[in-house]
């Protein structure tokens, strides 16, 4: 990539001509290194053109703009909010199947990570008339496939807005805050299913298919708000921890014709939780994705609406847990594509509509990471894979038979690709450790760049002019696995010296943290960390992704065991070489790495000096249940995996440092695991440091605390490491 050659002769340019600077937490958090991309983009049906949401930093206004692909110039602005009085920005957009309505957000207030109440427009592109969906702040609106209605989630109901007569109609009444909830997923399967609309429109846009929760046997859960009022408030919501009752669910068919809702049996199935439901091209054919409680089975379902009949279409099992994905993809026939680890990686597989495995359509030994969509045209498959390497991403074509395979990405790294509606180009987004993202228009047919659209040589330019060390990959050979690792060495690197060495992990299961890709904040904060005289390394051990089934789901029924094992084998083989001070090694996480960190320090006493835990799970007892159970079955049935990988189980092994932070207003990892933690350390007599960050979520960020929060960190290492 030509492109890439110049970033690197920039970046050496200026590494030999520039004075370099110290990097320092002011910068990174206040956005000095902002990577520029592409926000919202959408191939038009055209194939000619895609469209981008742009926001104006000085001004504070957005717009949807057209750009034409063949040559990147902009062609057109669908809308802006300089032209609309009602609304000054816009957050996201959505266009009408036909295009000719877009559907804005604005005003958007978070509830939990993926979920969010916001005013909502849609703007008629022919009429140039904005039209308000409600004066309520609204959930998940949804235009129909015509683009004459609006489908959206209010007060725990659904209901549809006609935008010709502007009248509104409610489709489910019976919804009650912390009781029943029609078409939003409630708190445990947005975090862990990764969804919040639990509605869909069939392809005519005369039925919608919905879930419906009924949360009334879950335990609540209440959280203190502390805000600047003279007493403080809770937030109560329900949470399952591992163990406890879920919500009960169900699936439903409004029809708008009869204005009658249908209630879908699910009963003969594994319907404990229903993680997706997506209509099939037929338009009274529902696919449905149901899973038992272990998560180790799920089935797919056609629920023939016309009948309110259901059948088995396939069932995939696996001996420890089946993920659920979003590549579950109907062709025209409603033959489907289905991503599976069957074979021990995950790859790609065709079905007829029956459920009848019609050929495997990739094979080999690596993992496809994405499924990008099929050209009926020349019967050809889109994916993103590991082919060259798991610290790597490629794009890929296949015939639909699994031949005449096709790498279409040009340089080694981190490739993702966003193809035209007729699958006649994809924009590239190239990136690795050395170079930041590239936005390439690429042939589909042959994978060459045809035009470069945008780039960050502003950002590497800057970058060059500070003291950057490489991020060196390699692999290193640990209880018969040869793990992944990034060092990152002071720039002056003196092999004779001795250093300290500060580790840092997520760890958690289908994980991936070494990775070739441009830098994160934290990579920044580890860079400065190696500018002050530090070794920074980075090992993804058993249990994380895109190393085969079997790597991954090892550690199944014994969270933080041999993740464990791993970090401290390491520590103690790094800790050998003779630039390695192996009394001074220290460790690092966030959630699951805080876990991880934690009982690394007091299970491995010997090894580390210090550890951070930021937002860390103490006991999985405290976690919910559908990221619980899929790794650990219950607590009930499993009470020893739950316990004697608690840190809780290991605090008379503390001898190091430990400092342990927490956001007061944790919704995901509850503060309540850092308190127990906190007890428990007390109770064995051991001293560390802690803070709590009032009102703050998992992310523990707003205003300053990010800032305060890594200064705080720093201080911590420099003192103790």
């Amino acid at each position: 990539m030509r492109l890439g050659f110049l970033l690197l002769f920039i970046i050496s340019f200026s590494v030999a001509t520039g004075q370099q600077k110290q990097i320092n937490l002011e910068e990174i958090w206040g956005g000095a290194f902002r990577t520029q991309g592409l926000d919202e983009l959408r191939s038009l049906k055209s194939g000619k053109q895609y469209a981008v949401l742009n926001y104006n930093r000085r001004s504070g206004e957005s717009s949807v703009d057209v750009y034409d692909y063949l040559s990147g110039e902009k062609v057109n602005t669908i809308v802006s909010s300089s032209q609309v009085k009602q609304a000054n920005y816009f957050l996201t957009y959505t266009l009408s199947e036909d295009e000719t309505k877009v559907l804005l957000a604005t005003d958007l207030q978070q509830i939990y990570r993926r979920s969010s109440l916001g005013t909502y427009y849609v703007y008629d592109v022919i009429t140039k008339k904005m039209i308000l969906v409600s004066e309520n702040k609204i959930q998940e609106p949804l235009l129909n496939p015509a683009g004459t209605k609006v489908a959206y989630g209010y007060n725990n109901n659904i209901f549809i807005k006609n935008l010709s007569t502007g009248v509104t109609i409610q489709i489910t009444k019976d919804g009650l805050k912390n009781s029943i909830i029609n078409g939003i997923t409630d708190w445990v399967y947005e975090e862990e299913f990764a969804f919040v609309r639990a509605f869909e429109w069939n392809k005519d846009g005369s039925k919608i298919g919905y879930i419906k929760f009924d949360e009334a046997q879950v335990p609540r859960f209440s959280m203190d708000v502390y805000g600047t009022d003279l007493y403080p408030s809770q937030q109560v919501f329900k949470y399952p921890k591992a163990g406890d009752p879920n919500a009960q669910v169900s699936l439903h068919v409004y029809d708008l014709e009869n204005q009658k809702t249908s209630n879908v049996d699910l009963s003969g199935y594994n319907s404990h939780y229903i993680p997706r439901i997506k209509w099939t091209h037929d338009a009274n054919v529902l696919s449905v994705q149901t899973t038992n409680r272990k998560q180790n089975t799920i089935d797919l379902i056609f629920v023939d609406t016309s009948k309110n009949e259901t059948s088995l279409v396939l069932q995939e099992k696996d001996d420890a847990y089946v993920d659920v994905t979003d590549n579950l993809t109907f062709f025209k026939d409603n033959s489907f594509i289905w991503t599976s680890e069957r074979d021990g990686w995950n790859h790609i597989y065709h079905f007829n509509k029956s459920g009848v495995l019609k050929n495997q359509i990739t094979k080999g030994p690596w993992e496809v990471t994405n499924y990008y969509g099929y050209d009926p045209q020349k019967k050809t498959v889109f994916y993103q894979s590991t082919e060259n390497g798991s610290i790597n991403r490629g794009v890929y074509s296949v015939n639909i038979k699994g031949k005449n395979k096709k790498e279409l990405s040009v340089a080694i790294g981190t490739n993702r690709a966003a193809f035209s509606a007729d699958y006649s180009y994809y924009i590239n987004t190239f990136q690795s450790a050395t170079i930041p993202s590239i936005f390439t228009l690429n042939s589909t047919k042959t994978g060459a760049v045809v035009k470069q659209i945008k780039d960050n040589t502003d950002l590497a330019v800057k970058v060059a002019g500070y003291k950057m060390s490489e991020k060196e990959f390699s692999t290193i050979s640990i209880n018969g696995n040869d793990l992944n690792m990034y060092t990152i060495k002071p720039l002056d690197f003196d092999p004779s010296k001795k250093y300290p060495l500060f580790m840092y992990q997520y760890s958690g299961p289908g994980s991936q943290n070494v990775a070739n890709k441009w830098n994160g904040t934290n990579d920044y904060w580890h860079q400065m960390l190696a500018q002050q005289g530090y070794i920074v390394v980075c090992i993804d051990g058993r249990g994380t992704g895109l190393k085969g089934r079997d790597f991954k789901k090892v550690t199944q029924l014994e969270l933080g065991k041999y993740e464990v094992e791993d970090q401290i084998t390491a520590a103690n083989k790094l800790g050998a070489l003779p630039y390695i001070d192996a009394n001074r090694i220290g460790i690092w996480g966030w959630s699951y790495g805080g876990f991880m960190s934690s009982n690394c320090l007091f299970q491995g006493p010997e090894t580390f000096s210090m550890a951070i835990a930021v937002a860390p799970v103490s006991s999985w007892r405290f976690y919910d249940t559908i990221y619980t159970e899929r790794y650990m079955t219950t607590p009930q049935e499993n009470p020893s995996g739950y316990d004697t990988n608690s840190p809780m189980y290991h605090v008379d092994g503390l001898k190091g440092k430990f400092l342990l932070v927490h956001g007061s207003a944790d919704d995901n990892v509850h503060v309540q695991n850092t308190t127990r933690l906190v007890e428990a350390l007390v109770q064995a007599n051991k001293q560390f440091d802690w803070a709590i960050y009032p009102d703050k979520n998992h992310g523990i960020y707003g205003g300053n605390t990010r800032l305060h929060l890594y200064t705080k960190m720093t201080n911590f290492i420099k003192n103790n490491l």
